[in-house]
């Protein structure tokens, strides 16, 4: 993983460009790792990169589905949107087939930890997001296919 890389998204707008950004960099196989705690953004900044994939209903939260599917087209690329805060242990993401639903599609995956961490993958971008007054601070940290590839 890169050095630390620091955004500041003071507010929703910004919020929304840095998933845009993040959105137009995006390949299958690549892993957008979000960490924070509870109300820090991670749902907002994947709701952001959907949009921007050209997703254009409503992005639910998959807290209880825990795998959300976007397909290619009307996406760009075809994405795996998943929250593994409910996950008790790592090994559960072989019970719900991870492996599957990445196969050719990009993932954002929430509560990264939860599923036993994507970092040691080279396509892992793994992003802390911190509340910072109304908004937020992105900590970005870059595997190294990603590291060409940061905005």
């Amino acid at each position: 993983m890169s050095e630390p890389k620091q955004y500041e998204l003071p507010d929703l707008a910004a919020m929304e460009a840095f998933g845009a950004q993040l959105a137009e960099r995006l390949q299958a196989g690549d892993v957008i790792a979000l960490e924070g705690g509870l109300g820090a953004g991670k749902t907002t900044l994947a709701r952001a990169i959907i949009a921007a994939l050209g997703y254009e209903q409503e992005v639910p939260s998959p807290t209880f589905t825990i795998i959300e599917t976007y397909d290619a087209p009307p996406l760009r690329v075809p994405v795996v949107h998943a929250d593994f805060y409910r996950l008790n242990d790592p090994s559960e993401v072989e019970e719900i087939g991870l492996d599957d639903y990445r196969d050719g599609a990009a993932m954002i995956a929430e509560w990264p930890d939860h599923a036993g961490g994507f970092t040691h993958e080279a396509k892992c971008l793994s992003i802390l997001l911190e509340t910072s007054g109304e908004g937020r601070i992105a900590i970005a940290r870059a595997g190294a296919d990603w590291l060409g590839r940061l905005p």
